[in-house]
């Protein structure tokens, strides 16, 4: 791959990983590096009950 190539590579991964970023779409992933990092064999919960534990703990970030 030549240089201008990897770099558009390099860009659209970063802008992929921004937008996950600001539309939320990678926190469960981080919940569950944070869990397995910090409560190792402990069980996790799955991305449903995530989510809505995450929008009863704050009511305010919910539209609708």
């Amino acid at each position: 791959m030549g240089r201008p190539a990897g770099t558009l590579v390099r860009v659209v991964r970063h802008v992929r990983w921004y937008w996950a970023s600001l539309l939320g779409d990678n926190h469960y992933h981080r919940y569950l590096e944070y869990r397995r990092r910090a409560h190792p064999g402990e069980p996790v919960l799955s991305e449903r009950d995530y989510w809505r534990r995450r929008h009863d703990a704050d009511p305010g970030a919910r539209c609708c």
